[in-house]
C-alpha cells in the first residue's frame, strides 16, 4: 500500500470563489421564462402534524429539488411540463413518493406527511431536528434504556453526522472539538487516540455500546454520530473500555428502508485526497432486508518534513427485519493502513527548561523518516438481534469479535540537554477481543408506578501476543542536527537490533477476561420524579504475562468488584426543564506490577453529581449544566524505591463544572457551545514521589472551551448557502509535574472556518482549520497542525 492516490495540491482560493460564483450562477439562471415553466410547491409535516425542516424533496427524473425551511414549505421552480415522481426524505423518517403533473404557467401543490422510522426514541430526534439539526441527545445507548435525556441523571453530549459533514471532518479525533473538555487528541504510535473526560485520559475502545477495540487510527466514514457519556460508568458499561471520566461511543450507520448513495472527494493542505461512500438500498421489494455499505480512501501527509497515513476502510451492513418481533443486524468494519509513527517527545528532567515553547526544536521537523513505518489491520464484526418478548419486554443479544494489529515500526523521542536521542521498535503486537452482551429490557408498570428496567449479564476476553525490540540511535543535536539526521532507516534500526543480544521479554503473551451481571431500574414516582438505581458486580481474571522465553508468568491475579449507581430527576417544568442529581461509582482492575508481585487492589472512583437540563422553546434550546465530585482510592503510582515498579498508596480529587449549549434561535441560524473547568489533584502520594497535592500531568488543561456558529440561507434563490465560524481554547497544563521538575505546555485558542453550498443533489464545502496559525502541543510534546485548507464535494443520489 505504498500508493494509494496522486499527488493533489491544494486549490487555490481564487479557485474555490469562482466554483461557488459559478455554482450559484447555475442554480439562479432563468433559461426558461415563467409562461414555459411550471412549478412545484408544497409541504412536508411528520404524522404529528408539525412541520418538517432539512427534508429533501427531488423530482426524481430530473434531480431537480429543495430542502423544506422551517415551516415545512418547499418550492421548486422552473420544471419543464410533464408527469413526475416526487420524493421527500429525511435520516430516521420513512421516505414517501408521490405523483404531479406539471403545467406551463402553472404551480402544483404536492404535500407530505413523513411517518417515524423504527427507533423507540426516533419520535422525539425527528421533533428536535426539525429546528435543532445538531440536537440528537435521546438515545437509549446511556442508560440502555428508552429514556429521555431530561429523565436521566447522567450527563452526555452527542456529536452528529451532520454537524461532522458541516465541519468537513476528516479526522475521526476532530469530531470531538464540539465536546465540552476533551481537549487536544492524544495520538499513540500505531495511530489509536484518547482524550480528556473530567480530568482522566479516556479512550476510544466503545463502538455501538459493546467493545470495539481498535487499537489503530479510527476513520470516520462509518459514523453516525459520537457519544460522550461523563463520570465513572462502570454499572453499565466494561470498566476495562472506560475511564473515571467516563467513556466514548461511536455509534455507526445502519441501513434504512430508502434508497441513497452519496460519494464525497476532500482535498486540501498536506497533499490530502480522501475519496468516501455511502450507499444504501433495500435487498427486496418488502424491504424486510436492507443493506448499507461506507467506505473511505485516504491519502495524507504531514505538514513536517516527513510523516504519512494511507488507508482503505470499508464498512458493510445487514438488517434482516424476519418479522415484528424479530430483528437482525450484522456489520463489520474492515481497515487497511500503511502509516508512520506518531510524533513523541519526552523532556530532560536534568535539563533547566521548563516549557516546549523555550526548548527551541524545529516545529516542523519530524526527527524521523518515512521509511521507518508500519502497516496496521482491523476487523471488527458486531451483530445485534432484536426480540420482541411481549408488549413489556423485550431481549437484546449483542456479539462483537475484533482483531486489530500494528507491524513495523515505531518511534519516540527523547531530550538529552541540547542533544535528542531517537528510539525505534520494531513491533508485531494484535489484539484478539470477543464480546458478548445478553440484556432483558421492560417497561411495564406496579400499580400505577411505571418500571423501564434493564438486567443482563457480560462476557468480554482480551488476548495480545507482544512482539518487540528497541533500540536507541545515537545523540543529535536537535538544532543543527547535521547529515546524521537522515541516518534513522530502516537499514539502520536492523543492524541495531540485530546485534542486540534477544532477552525473554521481546516477546509476552497476554489473556485477560471479565464475567458481569447488571441490573438498572428507572422508576416513576411521578410523571415529573423519577429514580434510578443500578448496580453490576464484575468478576475479573487476568491470567497475567506469559513469557515463553523462560516460561514464567507475572501479573496473574483475580478480582472481584461491586459498582452501583443511584440517581434521581424532577421536572421543574414538564419536558423542559429538569433538575437531576447522581452518585456513580467506577472501578478498574490493576495490572500494574509491584516489587513484590502482590497483586494490586482494584481502583474505585466515586462522583457525586448535580445540575440542571433544558430542553427548551420546542426543541430550539437544550443545555446541561453541572458540577461534579470525583474521588478516587487505591492510585497507583511510581514506586520511588523500585525503579520500573508501581506502588499503590495514592488518593485523588478531580472536581469542576461543565455547560453545553445546542442552539437554534432562529432559521437557519445554530449554536453549539461548551465549557469546562476542572480541578485535580494528588490527595494522597507515597513518599518520595513529589506528586503530594499536585495536579496530574495527564489531567490536562484546566480550562477548556469550545464554540461554533453557523448560519444557513433556509428560503430564496441561494437556500442551502452558508457559513460556519468556530475555535477551542485551553489553558496552560503540564507534560510533567512532580516537585523536583516541572515541564508547561501553553495555553492555545485556535479557530476554524467554513462556507458550503448544500443543496438536494449536491454539497460544495470549504473549511479553513487553525485560521490563526496558533501553535500548540499535545500531552506528549506532539506540534499540532498549522492552518489548513480543505475543500469538499458531495454528489447525493
Amino acid at each position: 500500500m505504498t500508493h494509494f492516490l496522486r499527488k493533489i495540491h491544494p486549490p487555490s482560493f481564487n479557485f474555490i470563489a469562482f466554483i461557488f460564483f459559478l455554482t450559484l450562477c447555475l442554480n439562479t439562471s432563468l433559461v426558461w421564462s415563467q409562461s414555459t415553466l411550471g412549478t412545484v410547491k408544497g409541504t412536508v409535516k411528520t404524522s404529528d402534524g408539525k412541520a418538517a425542516e432539512y427534508v429533501n424533496v427531488v423530482i426524481t427524473a430530473t434531480n431537480q429539488g429543495a430542502t423544506s425551511g422551517q415551516n415545512g414549505h418547499f418550492t421548486i421552480k422552473n420544471v419543464a411540463p410533464g408527469t413526475y415522481s416526487v420524493s421527500a426524505s429525511f435520516i430516521g423518517l420513512q421516505t414517501q413518493t408521490k405523483q404531479v403533473v406539471v403545467v406551463a404557467g402553472e404551480t402544483a401543490t404536492l404535500n407530505f406527511v413523513l411517518a417515524e422510522g423504527g427507533k423507540e426514541l426516533q419520535e422525539v430526534y425527528v421533533q428536535s431536528a426539525k429546528h435543532n439539526k445538531f440536537l440528537k441527545k435521546e438515545t437509549e445507548d446511556v442508560a440502555r434504556l428508552p429514556i429521555k435525556n431530561l429523565e436521566n441523571p447522567q450527563v452526555y453530549s452527542v456529536v452528529t453526522s451532520e454537524l461532522m459533514k458541516e465541519q468537513v471532518v476528516t479526522s475521526y479525533v476532530d469530531g470531538f472539538k464540539n465536546i465540552p473538555g476533551t481537549g487536544v487528541p492524544l495520538v499513540y504510535n500505531n495511530g489509536r487516540t484518547t482524550l480528556l473526560s473530567r480530568g482522566f485520559t479516556t479512550g476510544n475502545f466503545i463502538r455501538n455500546s459493546v467493545a470495539g477495540y481498535n487499537f489503530n487510527a479510527i476513520d470516520p466514514a462509518d459514523i453516525e454520530k459520537i457519544e460522550a457519556i461523563k463520570g465513572p460508568t462502570g454499572t453499565l458499561f466494561n470498566s476495562s473500555l472506560a475511564s473515571f471520566g467516563g467513556l466514548f461511543n461511536r455509534v455507526t450507520k445502519q441501513p434504512f428502508d430508502g434508497t441513497r448513495t452519496e460519494i464525497t472527494y476532500n482535498t486540501g493542505s498536506f497533499d490530502l485526497n480522501r475519496l468516501t461512500a455511502d450507499v444504501n438500498m433495500p435487498l427486496n421489494k418488502d424491504k424486510t432486508v436492507l443493506f448499507r455499505v461506507n467506505t473511505a480512501l485516504h491519502n495524507e501527509h504531514s505538514f513536517q518534513d516527513a510523516g504519512f497515513n494511507r488507508s482503505f476502510f470499508i464498512a458493510p451492513s445487514i438488517t434482516y427485519i424476519v418479522n415484528d418481533r424479530l430483528s437482525i443486524d450484522v456489520d463489520a468494519e474492515i481497515g487497511n493502513g500503511n502509516a508512520t509513527s506518531a510524533y513523541r517527545l519526552a523532556p530532560d528532567p536534568k535539563a533547566k527548561i521548563y516549557n516546549i515553547q523555550d526548548l527551541g526544536i524545529d516545529y516542523k521537523r519530524s526527527f524521523a523518516n518515512n521509511n521507518l513505518d508500519y502497516q496496521s489491520r482491523q476487523i471488527d464484526i458486531y451483530g445485534l438481534i432484536n426480540y420482541k418478548i411481549s408488549d413489556n419486554w423485550k431481549s437484546q443479544t449483542m456479539f462483537n469479535k475484533t482483531f486489530s494489529t500494528t507491524k513495523g515500526f515505531v518511534t519516540a523521542f527523547t531530550i538529552a540537554d541540547t542533544a535528542i536521542r531517537r528510539q525505534a521498535i520494531k513491533e508485531d503486537y494484535p489484539y484478539y477481543v470477543t464480546n458478548v452482551q445478553q440484556n432483558f429490557i421492560g417497561d411495564f408498570k406496579i400499580g400505577q408506578f411505571r418500571n423501564r428496567i434493564v438486567a443482563g449479564v457480560e462476557y468480554y476476553n482480551q488476548k495480545s501476543n507482544n512482539t518487540n525490540v528497541s533500540v536507541n540511535m545515537p545523540l543529535i543535536n536537535y538544532k543543527t542536527p547535521g547529515a546524521a539526521y537522515n541516518n534513522f532507516t530502516p537499514e539502520k534500526v536492523s543492524a541495531l537490533i540485530a546485534a542486540q543480544a534477544p532477552i525473554a521479554g521481546n516477546y509476552v503473551q497476554n489473556n485477560q477476561s471479565s464475567y458481569a451481571a447488571y441490573v438498572s431500574d428507572v422508576f416513576n414516582i411521578t410523571d415529573r420524579l423519577n429514580a434510578m438505581a443500578s448496580i453490576r458486580i464484575d468478576r475479573f481474571v487476568n491470567k497475567g504475562a506469559y513469557t515463553p522465553a523462560d516460561g514464567k508468568t507475572v501479573g496473574n491475579f483475580s478480582q472481584t468488584a461491586w459498582s452501583p449507581k443511584l440517581g434521581l430527576v424532577y421536572q421543574v417544568v414538564k419536558d423542559q426543564v429538569s433538575l437531576f442529581g447522581n452518585y456513580m461509582n467506577g472501578f478498574n482492575n490493576i495490572t500494574a506490577i509491584s516489587f513484590d508481585n502482590t497483586p494490586f487492589k482494584p481502583q474505585y472512583a466515586n462522583q457525586w453529581e448535580a445540575g440542571v437540563k433544558v430542553d427548551a422553546w420546542d426543541h430550539k434550546i437544550s443545555s446541561t449544566v453541572s458540577y461534579y465530585d470525583i474521588s478516587v482510592t487505591n492510585t497507583t503510582m511510581d514506586d520511588p524505591a523500585h525503579a520500573g515498579f508501581s506502588t499503590q498508596a495514592g488518593t485523588q480529587l478531580s472536581k469542576g463544572i461543565e455547560a453545553e449549549v445546542i442552539a437554534n434561535p432562529f432559521a437557519g441560524f445554530n449554536i453549539v457551545g461548551g465549557f469546562a473547568y476542572n480541578n485535580s489533584k494528588i490527595t494522597n502520594a507515597a513518599a518520595g514521589t513529589g506528586l503530594q497535592g499536585l495536579r496530574p500531568a495527564a489531567s490536562g488543561p484546566a480550562r477548556l472551551a469550545n464554540l461554533w456558529m453557523s448560519y444557513r440561507i433556509t428560503h430564496g434563490k441561494v437556500q442551502g448557502l452558508g457559513l460556519g465560524v468556530g475555535g477551542n481554547y485551553g489553558s496552560s497544563s503540564y507534560q510533567t509535574n512532580m516537585a523536583t521538575f516541572k515541564f508547561t505546555i501553553p495555553s492555545y485558542t485556535t479557530v476554524d472556518a467554513t462556507a458550503f453550498y448544500d443543496q438536494p443533489r449536491y454539497r460544495i464545502g470549504v473549511k479553513v482549520d487553525n485560521l490563526t496559525n496558533e501553535k500548540y502541543w499535545s500531552f506528549r510534546l506532539a506540534p499540532q497542525n498549522p492552518t489548513r485548507f480543505t475543500l469538499s464535494l458531495n454528489l447525493k443520489f
